[in-house]
């Protein structure tokens, strides 16, 4: 079942940390508006899907942002000025091919 709603994402920033650094690992910032479009809450994890590859992020709010930016942490093959989308696990699944009997 898809989201309803789910408009892409421009990443306006990007950040990576140092091993033993304690906020270390994926994260998306996003606006609490932009989350709420997509039924996100600070602290989910979701599936970055950039135009390479995807990972698992976690959440995080910040009113700062630009409406319809995000920054990310920690999440290889992304560049600023890239479009991403967000994709809960648990709302979408990826198409995986059904055996024909």
């Amino acid at each position: 079942m898809a989201l309803s709603s789910n408009p892409p994402l421009q990443v306006v920033g990007y950040s990576a940390t140092r091993k033993g650094d304690p906020d270390r690992g994926p994260r998306v910032a996003l606006r609490p508006d932009d989350a709420a479009v997509r039924l996100l809450n600070e602290g989910e994890l979701v599936w970055v899907q950039g135009p390479r590859r995807n990972e698992l992020a976690t959440v995080v709010l910040d009113p700062a942002l630009p409406r319809g930016g995000a920054a990310v942490q920690d999440i290889a093959g992304l560049a600023v000025s890239e479009v991403i989308r967000l994709v809960r696990p648990d709302r979408e699944r990826p198409n995986i091919p059904t055996p024909r009997g």
